[in-house]
């Protein structure tokens, strides 16, 4: 049996607009469960980000609750939201907002610095080690404009990815790469996930879709299909872009 991470119960979001609201997302039920890979999909409007960013504590639901630990992210404080963000959980975004006056391998170390959870000598050891598995250690004393986009994607894993989150959350972090980064950054959350890493992803690519074990389909704020998938292996992939082009079609994507 899955081990529960977080869950999302009766999840609502609204935005004023034009003197009234919208709705963007609506009475979501959501269990993320550890050691899977979940991608949300759906149109662009569904609310796909916006349910990444209220999961994650980057923004705040409008009504329901979302557990964590026994936690309810919505009635947290802020300082205690952005604690659990550095501690617990790990952001990779299509920009990847890496510093620009800082190297790449301290664009990776300063989160854990912060975290305070381990000594500045393993946390230069993980930084490495990290800058290492993502092939950039070569060029990590560059700066991000002296680096491909894709280097740069990949130093933003391993920033997501050095204080060991429980939970990774991706919001379209293949969709401002060209075709070789985003096999490459994709292959490497999937090592990740295939070593315990839970991560959960909003894209809209088939490609990057393919990698999760978990495929979730929202619509106007709701979630109205899921497709469950054998964790991803290269060999079985057209085989599988088939089940989920099938599935997708059905859904009227």
């Amino acid at each position: 049996m899955k081990h529960t991470i977080l869950s999302a119960k009766g999840l609502c979001k609204s935005f004023a607009h034009n003197g009234g609201q919208l709705h963007v997302l609506s009475h979501v039920d959501l269990d993320l469960y550890e050691g899977d890979f979940t991608v949300i999909m759906g149109a662009s409007g569904s609310g796909k980000s916006t349910l990444l960013y209220a999961l994650s504590g980057m923004d705040r639901a409008t009504a329901g609750e979302i557990l964590y630990n026994d936690r309810d992210l919505v009635k947290m404080k802020e300082k205690e939201l952005a604690k659990l963000r550095y501690t617990d959980f790990g952001f990779i975004f299509q920009q990847m907002h890496l510093v620009s006056n800082l190297t790449l391998f301290e664009n990776v170390a300063v989160p854990g610095y912060l975290n305070k959870n381990h000594s500045a000598k393993e946390v230069r050891q993980r930084s490495d080690e990290l800058l290492e598995q993502m092939s950039v250690s070569h060029i990590k004393t560059h700066l991000p404009a002296q680096v491909s986009g894709g280097e740069q994607q990949r130093c933003a894993v391993a920033r997501a990815v050095v204080n060991s989150p429980r939970l990774l959350f991706a919001d379209e972090p293949t969709g401002a790469l060209n075709r070789k980064n985003t096999t490459d950054v994709l292959n490497l959350l999937t090592e990740l996930n295939h070593d315990g890493q839970s991560v959960l992803m909003v894209t809209h690519d088939m490609r990057a879709a393919l990698r999760a074990n978990r495929i979730l389909y929202l619509e106007d704020g709701k979630i109205v299909g899921e497709l469950t998938l054998p964790p991803y292996h290269p060999e079985e992939e057209k085989s599988r872009e088939t089940q989920v082009n099938a599935w997708l079609t059905s859904l009227e994507w």
